[in-house]
């Protein structure tokens, strides 16, 4: 090995501690499963002043495999960017995905709780909370439409490719988590349409107003502002008088 060599092996291995470090600390779930070897192979195009295309897409298929969710895979891979004081490109944004989406493509489809691409719930999991507000407000002797509504967001724009969508559901399920504090019902309603359910109170306005700043915070942190629709759609959507018919409203809603 030339002395050359060895500088960027010991760049990389320094790199590659760095970016464990700071990814466990403030993005990975799962502290235990952050390790891969297209972990290596990425830090080291960097390092080398190489093309990180083909790492990324590898390191983007090892994420999808683990079940790791698209969200938390760009912010890992923002984090070792960060570190060196740039952000990832679209070009490796691009790769990240389309690598992910192969993996995830590839396994049989289970029943759960979790979209995927945004990381929020899916409908059907609003679906039973909204039965439980409907109970509770009965319980009580009010109506869950008086109390509560739903609040949609509509960024979709034209048709957009696999990796776009990813990106832009990803930025879109950490924009609506980042808004509102841990609790609040929500889902993916596919499509660039999601739905969170909020009480009708006196915050109501000021809720609103965090998610359209959080949509478009999120959307430049990720270059992506072009994905969305601009403004944004958010709007107000009463709930009907009954759960069976808030579940056909959102079913409707669904894309």
């Amino acid at each position: 090995m030339t002395e050359t060599e060895q500088l960027h092996d010991a760049g990389a291995v320094a790199l590659r501690e760095q970016w464990r470090a700071v990814t466990v600390d403030a993005v990975w779930l799962r502290p235990g499963d952050w390790y891969h070897p297209a972990v290596d192979a990425l830090v080291e195009a960097i390092v080398s002043g190489g093309s990180p295309l083909a790492a990324a897409a590898r390191l983007g298929e090892s994420r999808g495999a683990a079940g790791v969710g698209i969200a938390e895979t760009l912010d890992d891979v923002a984090a070792l960017y960060g570190l060196i004081g740039l952000e990832p490109g679209l070009d490796v944004v691009r790769a990240l995905c389309e690598g992910w989406a192969v993996a995830v493509e590839g396994i049989p489809v289970q029943a759960a709780c979790i979209e995927p691409e945004s990381g929020l719930p899916t409908l059907e999991y609003l679906a039973v909370r909204l039965g439980e507000t409907y109970g509770a407000a009965r319980k009580h002797a009010h109506h869950a439409f008086l109390t509560h509504c739903l609040v949609l967001v509509d960024v979709a724009t034209e048709e957009l490719p696999a990796w776009r969508r990813m990106a832009r559901s990803a930025a879109m399920g950490r924009a609506l988590s980042s808004a509102l504090v841990p609790g609040h019902p929500m889902a993916a309603l596919g499509g660039g349409a999601f739905a969170v359910l909020v009480a009708r109170d006196f915050d109501l306005g000021e809720t609103v107003r965090l998610m359209r700043d959080q949509v478009n915070e999120q959307a430049a942190q990720l270059q992506i502002s072009d994905l969305l629709r601009q403004p944004p759609r958010i709007w107000i959507e009463p709930l009907p008088e009954t759960h069976e018919r808030a579940v056909d409203l959102l079913n409707h809603l669904r894309r």
